[in-house]
């Protein structure tokens, strides 16, 4: 099972040397995936959680490429309606034959109205859209997209729908590990590999509302082997809370990451 990381893009501390550092440390500590986020307008209702500056994702995995060299890079997630589908496969194809092969594409349709206002999207057809723009990703074109891995987000039916439709995994976002236990044993899916809200605490957290990732260092890499056996080919660890005023501080994320990077061989 691999791990990566979804490293801030966005929020007022992160700058070129901050995105730099963060890339250095995932790869030093060994992690495999390296994974940003999406957004193009950054419209009030993305601002309150998600604020400027926002690099856009493929202009930012396209750098970091160039600053390390075996990290595989990734979109967690990117928003598909938000592009022309052939664009989108142009460039994800482009990127990764560049990165020598290290693209993965987490997708979602979106949620943030006025943002697809902004750009002029129907918000009513962003599942329509959404499908569209796998189909060329899917399709056999010269932008050579069709190789990148495609994990499909959300857990509504009509997301684990596309998912066993257009995906290579499926790529819940900060769910409980019972509720992911629950979907995979009541659909048919391609893979599994989750996204999860990482937060190491210095108590036990309880109760069944628990996110996966979030607890103790034992809680956590418990969480990691339950998701092993659960067939999860990859796991994103997500350390952002939703408070930009983390991205001014990374060093305690990058602790937390050491500390299961240190004990990776207990998941297993």
């Amino acid at each position: 099972m691999q791990l990566g990381v979804n490293v801030p893009n966005f929020g007022p501390g992160t700058d070129p040397g901050v995105l730099r550092a963060w890339a250095r440390t995932v790869e030093d500590l060994g992690f495999d995936l390296l994974m940003v986020s999406d957004h193009v307008a950054v419209t009030p209702d993305v601002a309150e959680r998600y604020p400027e500056p926002f690099h856009e994702p493929f202009t930012t995995l396209s750098w970091l490429a160039g600053l390390t060299t075996r990290v595989r890079l990734g979109t967690t997630v990117l928003v598909l309606p938000y592009r022309n589908p052939l664009l989108t496969a142009r460039m994800a194809g482009n990127l990764d034959r560049l990165s020598g092969g290290r693209l993965v594409l987490g997708v979602g349709t979106g949620w943030a109205r006025q943002e697809f206002e902004a750009l002029g999207v129907p918000f009513a057809d962003r599942g329509r859209l959404a499908d569209a723009c796998l189909r060329a990703l899917r399709a056999d074109r010269p932008a050579g997209a069709a190789g990148v891995p495609v994990w499909v987000g959300g857990h509504s039916p009509a997301a684990l729908r596309r998912a066993a439709r257009f995906g290579d995994a499926w790529h819940p976002l900060r769910l409980t590990v019972p509720a992911m236990r629950a979907v995979l044993a009541a659909h048919p899916l391609p893979g599994f590999a989750p996204r999860i809200a990482f937060r190491l605490t210095d108590r036990p957290a309880s109760g069944p509302d628990r996110p996966a990732g979030t607890g103790t260092l034992e809680q956590v890499l418990d969480d990691l082997r339950q998701l092993r056996e659960l067939g999860a080919q990859a796991v994103v660890l997500d350390p952002y809370h939703g408070d930009p005023e983390q991205t001014r501080r990374p060093e305690p994320a990058w602790r937390d990451l050491a500390a299961v990077a240190a004990h990776r061989k207990d998941t297993a």
